[in-house]
C-alpha cells in the first residue's frame, strides 16, 4: 500500500499571496516610473523642436529679404541681428564666406540648458 503525501500544511503557505503582490506592485511601480521618465523627455524634446522651427522660420525671412534687396547685402555682411524677442537670448549673425555666398547662423540659449544653432545657406547675387 502506498502512502499518499498529504497537502502543505496551510502554515508553510501563508504570506506567499502577499509576497507575490508585492513583487506585481513593484514591477508595476518601475513601469509607471519609466512612462513619466519618457513623458517628460518628450515635452522637453517638444519644446526643442518648437525652437528649432521658429529658427528655421527667421532664418527663411532672412534670405528672402536678401533676395528682395540684393543691394543692400554688403551692410548686412558682419552684422548681428537680435531675435530675442521669438528666441531665448537670440541672435542672427549673417557672414558671407565666398562670393556671392552667405550664411545666416542663428543662436539661442534657453537658462539653464546648452546653447543651440541653425545654419542656413544662401546663394545670392548682387546688382
Amino acid at each position: 500500500m502506498r502512502k499518499q503525501k498529504s497537502p502543505p500544511s496551510k502554515t508553510t503557505q501563508q504570506g506567499v499571496v502577499i509576497i507575490e503582490a508585492l513583487i506585481a506592485i513593484l514591477i508595476f511601480s518601475f513601469a509607471l516610473l519609466g512612462l513619466v521618465g519618457l513623458q517628460a523627455v518628450m515635452i522637453k524634446n517638444t519644446g526643442e523642436s518648437e525652437f528649432r522651427a521658429v529658427a528655421s522660420y527667421i532664418a527663411q525671412q532672412q534670405v528672402g529679404q536678401m533676395w528682395a534687396n540684393p543691394s543692400g547685402l554688403p551692410a548686412l555682411v558682419n552684422t548681428t541681428i537680435d531675435v530675442s524677442s521669438q528666441l531665448p537670448n537670440g541672435s542672427l549673425t549673417i557672414t558671407q564666406p565666398a562670393t556671392n555666398q552667405y550664411t545666416i547662423t542663428i543662436i539661442w540659449q534657453k537658462q539653464g540648458e546648452d546653447m543651440h544653432n541653425f545654419t542656413t545657406e544662401a546663394s545670392i547675387v548682387g546688382n
